[in-house]
């Protein structure tokens, strides 16, 4: 295990009717910013709810429409509206894309220049609007990390930024919130989960012991409790187990101490810059295809990580490409696509996708990968 600082900034409020919390959280602010996604918020009746909690002593400044893939036009678009209105706090309603935008537009209001400078790695980030987070959909986990990645729709490309200054200052998680998400979504967001678990797994580091058991374990129980939300969307207990594991896969505690692999997620975001995919889905994709390509180069490793996870799913012991044929099983147990092919996308941006991907030089650490690599990756995810 490697040495590490671990400073989690981020205040969980957890449970049934949490949402009715937010003023305690934000009272000593005055001009609020509330980010949101669709109109299913203000349908549902949660947008008035928290609204109404507020009361009368906050200014209110609206800016919904937050699609998946965060969008740098609405980001400036809310960077503007909270120089204006002089916002002093942003409050995101929704899942991951309305939080990374939330992050975002709090790192651009103080920042000079242009927010996708900071994204594309300049320096200079100081001052940012303080945010807090109430989750209507897991599987991100940005409501407790320190990253937020958006989409720059006219050069097709999307950039991830990393720093502890825009971790949310709280984030209320009710597992009710997430009921009325469509089975489509619930399910992105489960391979989003295992992807942020799995590419912490297989960061090449000795005796990770203790965080290998829970990153196992956890991986079972959101695979489990994912057919249960398959047939039951309002288990209660299900939504809870899907939601915790959610937040903390993402927050860096379980890649405390180890190297995280995290190419999976670099082709994904590639191909879901391009084709507008939801990122869950495309990752669904990704991964069976990396893990076949890579598994050669540590299949102790997989060994260990089929016979936790999958134990009562199928694989035979010690049979790798079984074991990833039963993750690709699961995946279409709960209506996520396995091929690209099934998306509707083709080899035509292979090689553009595999420059981007190393256009730094090779990545990844249970296998180098070089231009040809991904090439070859995304082949076998045809």
């Amino acid at each position: 295990m490697q040495d590490f600082t671990f400073d989690w900034k981020t205040k969980i409020i957890f449970g049934k009717k949490s949402e009715e919390k937010v003023f305690d959280e934000i009272k000593k602010y005055s001009k609020i910013l509330v980010h949101y996604g669709s109109d299913r918020i203000v349908r549902s009746g949660l947008y008035g709810k928290i609204i109404k909690s507020l009361g009368n002593g906050f200014d209110i400044i609206e800016l919904p429409g937050v699609k998946p893939n965060a969008r740098l036009s609405l980001v400036r678009e809310g960077i503007e509206i909270c120089q204006k209105n002089k916002a002093d706090f942003i409050l995101a309603i929704g899942g991951g894309s309305v939080i990374d935008s939330a992050k975002a537009i709090a790192m651009g209001a103080y920042y000079s220049g242009d927010v996708w400078d900071l994204m594309e790695g300049a320096d200079g980030l100081g001052r940012v609007i303080p945010l807090g987070a109430v989750v209507t959909l897991s599987g991100a986990g940005s409501e407790t990390s320190q990253y937020t990645v958006i989409t720059n729709e006219e050069k097709k490309l999307k950039k991830g930024f990393g720093s502890d200054r825009i971790r949310p200052r709280f984030a209320i998680l009710n597992p009710e919130l997430t009921y009325t998400v469509p089975p489509y979504h619930t399910a992105c967001g489960i391979v989003d989960i295992l992807s942020h678990m799995l590419e912490r797994y297989f960061g090449q580091v000795d005796h990770p012991d203790i965080n290998d058991i829970f990153i196992e374990t956890s991986c079972k129980a959101v695979m489990d409790n994912a057919l249960i939300l398959n047939r039951d969307p309002k288990n209660y207990v299900a939504r809870s187990e899907v939601m915790w594991i959610s937040t903390i896969a993402q927050n860096d505690f379980m890649g405390l101490g180890r190297k995280s692999d995290f190419e999976m997620h670099k082709i994904e975001h590639e191909l879901s810059a391009f084709y507008d995919i939801s990122h869950g889905a495309g990752l669904a994709v990704v991964m069976p295809a990396w893990m076949e390509y890579v598994f050669s180069n540590d299949k102790k490793r997989f060994n260990k990580l089929f016979a936790s996870v999958l134990e009562g799913y199928g694989p035979k012991e010690g049979n790798i490409l079984e074991g990833i044929e039963e993750l690709k099983n699961f995946f279409k147990k709960i209506n996520m696509p396995v091929s690209l092919s099934e998306m509707d996308i083709t080899d035509e941006k292979f090689e553009e996708i595999a420059g981007r991907c190393t256009d730094s030089g090779k990545i990844g650490k249970t296998m180098s990968l070089g231009h040809q690599d991904i090439i070859n990756i995304l082949n076998l995810a045809r």
